[in-house]
Parts: C-alpha cells; sequence; structure tokens
C-alpha cells in the first residue's frame, strides 16, 4: 500500500526534495502528494511544484498567537488532500498538543543531532562546544515534547579537527538525506 504523505516546510527544502525522489521509486511504500509551508515565500515550495507536487502555504502571520487556529487551517488542508502521514522537514514552529495529538502516530520529524542529545536549535554548535566525537541526525516519532519521541533512525556523522558548524551542518544534511528517505519508507511499511 502506498501511503499520501504531506511534507512540511518553512525554507529551502532539500528534505523535502529527497522525499519527494525517494516516493517515486518503484516500489516505494510512501508518495509525496502534498508540500504545506507556514512561509508563503519559502523556497521549497517552489521546488516541490517544479516537481510536480501540490504546494500550499498557510502563512501563519495573519493567526497572530494563536498558534492552533494556524494548525487547524493546516490540518484542513492536510484532510483535504486525503493524507495519511505527515513528514515535518525543517517546519521551524513548534507545535500545539492539539496538532500532535490530532496527527499521533502518524507524524514524523527529522532532527540535526543524535537524540536525546541536542534537542531544539543551535545543535551543530552546542555538539562543538560539547567537545562530541560525532554528531549526527535523528528521524523520531513527534510528541508534545520538543524532539522527544520515539526514534525511528539515526545516522552518525564524525567531527573532524578543525570543524565548524557550517561545516559540520553540511556533512550532517548530507547524512539526513539518505535517512529521512529510508526511515520514512521503513515506518510507512509499518502502518496497519
Amino acid at each position: 500500500m502506498t501511503r499520501r504523505v504531506a511534507v512540511l516546510i518553512s525554507g529551502a527544502g532539500s528534505n523535502m526534495a529527497a522525499l519527494i525522489e525517494a516516493g517515486r521509486v518503484a516500489d516505494a511504500p510512501f508518495e509525496v502528494v502534498l508540500v504545506l509551508s507556514n512561509k508563503p515565500d519559502a523556497g521549497g515550495l517552489a521546488l516541490a511544484r517544479a516537481a510536480g507536487v501540490e504546494a500550499v502555504a498557510v502563512d501563519h502571520r495573519p493567526f497572530g498567537k494563536d498558534r492552533e487556529a494556524h494548525e487547524r487551517a493546516l490540518d484542513a488542508v492536510l484532510t483535504e488532500a486525503g493524507v495519511e502521514v505527515v513528514a515535518l522537514a525543517g517546519y521551524m514552529r513548534l507545535l500545539t498538543p492539539w496538532l500532535v495529538r490530532r496527527w499521533e502516530g502518524r507524524m514524523i520529524n527529522i532532527h540535526p543531532s543524535l537524540l536525546p542529545l541536542h534537542p531544539g536549535l543551535d545543535t551543530h554548535v552546542r555538539a562543538l562546544a560539547a567537545g562530541d566525537a560525532e554528531a549526527g541526525c535523528t528521524v523520531h516519532l513527534v510528541t508534545e515534547g520538543v524532539d522527544e519521541g520515539p526514534i525511528l533512525g539515526q545516522a552518525r556523522v564524525p567531527v573532524v579537527a578543525g570543524d565548524t558548524p557550517e561545516g559540520l551542518s553540511q556533512r550532517v544534511l548530507a547524512a539526513e538525506h539518505m535517512l529521512y528517505p529510508q526511515a520514512l519508507a521503513d515506518f510507512c511499511r509499518t502502518l496497519a
């Protein structure tokens, strides 16, 4: 069975592009049918459209501080598109308990650290400051706690002498592009 996946983005969408491509191989257990952003100028929207995938922006700014109202608008678009699984890929908004519960067990995220190390932002700066010998990325189920959900997969990247946050970020991003499509495929195969 091929699962209908939506990817939520806020920026350039490089992980989104990797997921779209992976969903097009002959035996893929998923297809990206929708890309959704909270930012109308997110670069990934144009990439998705160029790839023939429906791309929609639901700007969060008109909703002010009412995050749940914004998420209800997002959810309406997801429902209309018949989405079964939501993949967060650089979606830079904290989710409310309402949306997390609505998609419980069907929403995954990729995070640029080896969780439980370095949840939240500035992961590469923090990994280098901690003297970590390796960094990496984690795909996990989304739960109400930030970057706390059950881990579905990880990829490790060595920290090298003289590393910078920018250099480490680029190497981790390359690992993300390989890990996320595989983890999403494995996850979709497990769904009843």
